[in-house]
């Protein structure tokens, strides 16, 4: 069969099936697994014939990172999708186990990195079995390398400074995809730690109002449901927990043929992070390096006897106690919110960041080497440190 390129945001499950057997074409499974025990465990134990599993947590995110599934590097993207065999010919179709969900991230990251000849399944492996078209058992199918090359492009993903510039200009729109009760406060976040809240100036709209049975609503439908979020047709940003959802909303803008919108990479679980929301800490100074110092020698999950040595010398044997036990008691999301507090109720001059920054280093050189969670955890307090 010839090549076919795809012009649509989304294609149906027939519209698969008769170009099932099209020479460039690439069927991806979006899917996120949940992880159970350390091991990923998938809704389902069958899957479309000759799928590629798109593993965007560990293969097409920058795990690096300190906030989940964060956009990765050109670099990055392109050794990845090549390992899948995709190459610059390619049409691929994406989808996930659940509808469509994480399926719009993969076709947003395409977009992102300039590629066109992409769509989402409508409906996703749901709709696929609905039809009873063919199934197989979840197989990994051999492929050749491939040479598709990523070219990134600007205005698709908005990070976290950006947020800070447009969120309280008038021209833009932030689009909230979680549902209303994460959105208004009244459920918690699912990640535990992390506060409830929003983005100022924020607008709801829950990326299932775009859904129904599991497929993107006619564009009719959409356009009715976006009226009711905002007038607007361009300069819109989307957000939701981390990245995810958000592309849904995106996908549904660009079928209305939407201009100038864009993706927020970090969402809530990054800004809510970051953003301390007036949160008072009564810490002393040294109380807030003892703090600041713990998380850091726990960026291998538990400090040793030199790191522990270290910020005792820096500050004292009692504080030192008082410290570890309610540090002991916090995620991740809580330790960084409440350094970002500390920060802000003592006034640190840069000077002051410098000095604790030269601490930290000396922290993650105290076992001889600066592995890579060290990393990670120095560039993420680096960035809280300079907000």
């Amino acid at each position: 069969m010839v090549n076919i390129s795809i012009s649509e945001p989304v294609v149906s499950v027939d519209w698969l099936y008769k170009n099932r057997a099209a020479t460039n074409l690439v069927i991806l499974n979006a899917t996120i697994p949940k992880i159970v025990n350390g091991s990923a465990v998938f809704p389902e134990e069958t899957q479309i014939p000759n799928t590629r599993f798109f593993d965007i947590k560990k293969k097409f995110s920058n795990v690096e990172d300190a906030f989940p599934s964060a956009f990765p590097s050109e670099a990055q993207f392109t050794a990845s999708t090549q390992e899948l065999g995709i190459n610059k010919d390619s049409a691929i179709v994406v989808y996930d186990e659940k509808g469509i969900y994480s399926s719009a991230r993969v076709w947003w990251l395409f977009k992102a990195f300039g590629y066109d000849n992409v769509a989402v399944l409508n409906g996703g492996f749901p709709e696929w079995k609905q039809k009873e078209f063919p199934i197989e058992i979840k197989q990994t199918h051999p492929v050749q390398v491939g040479d598709f090359q990523a070219r990134k492009q600007p205005g698709y993903m908005l990070f976290f400074d950006d947020i800070l510039k447009i969120q309280e200009d008038k021209n833009y729109t932030i689009l909230d995809a979680r549902s209303a009760g994460r959105f208004n406060g009244s459920i918690a976040e699912p990640r535990e730690g992390l506060r409830s809240g929003t983005i100022p100036n924020s607008i709801n709209l829950p990326f299932e109002d775009l859904l129904e049975n599991k497929k993107l609503l006619s564009e009719e439908q959409l356009k009715t449901v976006f009226k009711s979020a905002t007038t607007k047709e361009e300069h819109l940003v989307f957000s939701c927990g981390s990245g995810i959802t958000a592309c849904v909303l995106a996908l549904a803008a660009d079928r209305l043929g939407y201009n100038n919108v864009a993706v927020y990479d970090g969402s809530w679980t990054e800004y809510g992070s970051l953003i301390d929301n007036n949160n008072k800490m009564h810490w002393t100074k040294n109380e807030l390096i003892a703090y600041t110092l713990l998380y850091a020698a726990n960026s291998n999950f538990e400090e040793d006897n030199k790191e522990r040595n270290l910020i005792i010398e820096k500050v004292d044997m009692q504080t030192f106690q008082k410290i570890h036990d309610e540090f002991d008691a916090d995620n991740d999301y809580q330790s960084i919110q409440k350094i970002q507090a500390g920060l802000k109720e003592h006034h640190f001059t840069k000077e002051d960041i410098d000095k604790l920054l030269v601490e930290i280093k000396k922290m993650f050189f105290a076992d001889g080497e600066f592995d890579v969670m060290e990393r990670i955890t120095y560039r993420s307090l680096n960035k809280l440190f300079n907000l």
